[in-house]
């Protein structure tokens, strides 16, 4: 993507990210510092709290008109603890791009668009080796219309350029 020139520094940025996301579920962050590490159980992909709620990484793809790339945010959903263990359990299966689409919960606060902890999604597994692909679920919220419709290359300008500073 080429450069832009940023309205909060002034100065160009030769690319646009297209990709930002979250280290963990938005969950985690209730539990104490003190108390992370006997309660919660984490690696690049998953995250267990309290043994009672389950979180997977996964990714939501906008389209961007005009642009084969689209723009992504890594974010965290909630399963439910059946789904979080049939996950684990085909997470190297060359076959798990066949499992049905698993229900969540966002649980990642996405910046320029109220509201989207907790929204509606499905969680759908992609080939080994490549993270879940997340369907923004939730009637009418402009994540959801945004994914469905894709967005303007301007949008993404706008929804970047606070991320950068």
């Amino acid at each position: 993507m080429p450069g832009f020139t940023c309205t909060t520094c002034g100065q160009f940025h030769e690319e646009i990210p297209m990709c930002f996301g979250s280290e963990f579920p938005d969950y985690y962050f209730s539990v104490p510092p003190a108390e992370r590490a006997e309660r919660v159980e984490l690696t690049s992909d998953l995250c267990v709290v309290d043994e009672e709620h389950f979180f997977i990484r996964a990714r939501i793809e906008i389209p961007v008109e005009g642009s084969l790339e689209p723009f992504c945010w890594n974010v965290w959903t909630s399963l439910s603890e059946a789904n979080f263990i049939r996950a684990n359990e085909v997470w190297n299966e060359p076959d798990r791009v066949n499992e049905p689409a698993y229900f969540g919960w966002l649980q990642t606060v996405i910046p320029g668009y109220a509201d989207t902890l907790n929204i509606r999604t499905l969680v759908h597994t992609q080939p080994v080796g490549t993270i879940p692909r997340v369907e923004v679920i939730e009637e009418n919220h402009p994540l959801m219309l945004d994914q469905r419709h894709g967005i303007s290359m301007y949008r993404v300008i706008e929804l970047v350029t606070p991320l950068l500073h």
